[in-house]
């Protein structure tokens, strides 16, 4: 018998990493503060009425030229590997997919962040992820990135839930917009987890929660900083809320393993209908 299968898609910038990716070695190499590399994006921004996210991965590519670094996909790999984790997320996948195992689940791991991919893919979680959906460069034949391949801002990153839900996994495949019957869609939404931190993540968590899916609000505990959690589960934008501390036996553990839980019960009381209805 086929198993139920989980889908826990995560943001990464301060989901599974404190701040923002490029704050853990980029910057280094630029030679500038965050404050200074995001407050220069976000005059762009303003004074072009442009998409920040496509400014600032134009800014990536101007600061390294700039400072005579080759931003080739090696040296973004380089810079992610820099990027320190919320504690315990280096051993968390293994242990949720175990635990998923032993109660008859099958868990896959899902990025979906405005982040960048090839900083993800040099990272030491990377292997985990069934799919990174992040934003990605085009490179010359001197393998220098010179335009963004890909861009997802807060709003079109549901389209990547979509992809899940439907099995269209890769990003050029148009069948995504086919009509597919609930039941032979590859994750339902509502085995589907989403964890977030922000209102950037609003779109995907709305998307989830309404077709029955469940989403986490983190916030860091090394900084306490709760108000954009709260303001989201006191206004029912988010089910839960935890600490992004990944490790065994803390909140956010607990909460995923009982969603888990859940979503196996659920499967079971599916499969038990249609065996009556028979």
């Amino acid at each position: 018998m086929k198993l139920p299968t989980v889908a826990i898609c995560y943001d990464f910038d301060s989901t599974l990493a404190p701040d923002n990716m490029q704050e853990h070695g980029f910057f280094d190499a630029i030679g500038k503060t965050p404050d200074e590399f995001w407050g220069e994006s976000n005059a762009i921004v303003k004074k072009n009425r442009a998409d920040n996210i496509l400014v600032n991965m134009y800014r990536m590519i101007h600061d390294s030229r700039k400072n005579n670094i080759s931003l080739t996909r090696q040296k973004l790999e380089e810079f992610g590997s820099m990027v320190k984790f919320f504690s315990g997320v280096e051993t968390w996948f293994q242990r949720i997919n175990e635990y998923g195992k032993s109660i008859g689940v099958n868990v896959e791991h899902y990025i979906v962040s405005s982040g960048i991919k090839e900083m993800i893919e040099g990272m030491s979680i990377a292997k985990y992820f069934k799919k990174i959906y992040a934003c990605s460069y085009i490179y010359d034949s001197k393998g220098n990135a010179v335009w963004p391949a890909l861009s997802i801002n807060y709003t079109n990153k549901t389209q990547y839930l979509y992809r899940i839900n439907k099995g269209c996994l890769d990003e050029t495949d148009d069948s995504i917009n086919e009509i597919m019957d609930h039941d032979s869609r590859y994750v339902p939404f509502e085995n589907m987890i989403y964890i977030g931190d922000s209102f950037t993540d609003i779109p995907c968590m709305r998307l989830v929660m309404k077709n029955g899916g469940k989403t986490i609000g983190v916030y860091d505990p090394n900084k306490g900083k709760m108000e954009k959690v709260k303001t989201l589960i006191t206004n029912n934008k988010i089910n839960y809320i935890a600490p992004a501390d990944y490790s065994k036996g803390k909140t956010l553990e607990i909460i995923v393993k009982e969603i888990i839980k859940s979503c196996k019960i659920n499967h079971n009381l599916k499969l038990l209908s249609k065996a009556q209805k028979k």
